[in-house]
């Protein structure tokens, strides 16, 4: 506020100094006019990326409720500003401990907790060459997701509508995705009932990925977070469903797992990038 009256006394100054004056612009008036320029530019140049992002989210996700689906404009402006996020943006680099692994058998994913709360949340996942996130669900939610860097496997499915089930923990499910990605590549983004509701990720090198979950997984709201078993279409045989044999590849029962996957091993850790005003 002392600024903003500072500016106005000079700018009133200059202009009782003119004011009688023919109308050709003076040395302060051209001095005071490029001053204004720099504070608005330096005023844009203080947002940072992730502040970008975090004020993003909260017009896209300002609904939070479980299953509601931003619009397509909403859509549209929340990729775009993760496409543009670099990973210095958001303090991360392959020389990172994070992304060395050391262990004998899967290595574990490091989370870093960027932001949360009951609308969306955000954070890097950190993932060591040969790294697994297994196949999991994101109920009721809208999920962006942005490879940094690095080279990663994404398999995903959604779910066959009104499909018989060979047992009540057991559903099928189509492939949506089953490809590599290696970055700069566009955000993926899955939605509540498809592109790819359930997904696993694969490190074939070193990866960190920005995701935005909006809302978040929340045990109270009944978004829990389920893993899978994936089996071969041709492991159940079920009365009701009729699959051409060219498209049988594009098919797998997806079976409830009881617990998390022994081998899954994620440490969370406090992010260390440019900080977020709320």
């Amino acid at each position: 506020m002392g600024a903003g009256t500072t500016v106005g006394d000079r700018v009133r100054k200059d202009l009782s100094e003119i004011s009688n004056k023919p109308n050709i612009p003076t040395t302060k008036t051209i001095v005071s006019a490029s001053r204004k320029k720099i504070h608005r530019r330096s005023k844009k140049a203080l947002i940072s990326p992730v502040q970008k992002l975090f004020e993003t989210c909260k017009k896209v996700f300002a609904n939070g409720k479980s299953g509601a689906v931003p619009s397509q404009v909403h859509i549209n402006m929340l990729r775009a500003v993760l496409d543009e996020i670099k990973p210095e943006d958001v303090d991360v680099s392959p020389k990172m401990p994070y992304f060395r692994s050391k262990s004998i058998g899967r290595p574990p994913v490091t989370y870093l907790h960027i932001y949360k709360c009951h609308s969306f949340s955000m954070g890097i996942f950190c993932l060591p060459p040969s790294g697994v996130i297994p196949l999991h669900n994101h109920p009721e939610m809208t999920v962006f997701s942005k490879l940094l860097f690095g080279t990663m496997h994404i398999k995903s499915y959604d779910w066959v509508a009104d499909s018989p089930q060979p047992s009540s923990d057991t559903r099928l499910a189509k492939v949506k995705v089953d490809s590599d990605f290696t970055a700069p590549c566009d955000t993926s983004i899955l939605y509540p009932a498809d592109g790819g509701n359930m997904h696993c990720f694969t490190a074939i090198t070193a990866c960190a990925v920005l995701d935005v979950l909006g809302p978040p997984y929340s045990d109270p709201a009944g978004r829990h977070c389920t893993y899978y078993f994936d089996h071969p279409f041709s492991s159940f045989s079920v009365d009701g469903v009729e699959v051409g044999e060219e498209e049988k590849e594009e098919y797998e029962w997806l079976k409830e797992r009881e617990e998390e996957p022994e081998d899954l091993t994620v440490t969370a850790m406090m992010y260390s990038g440019p900080i977020i005003k709320e």
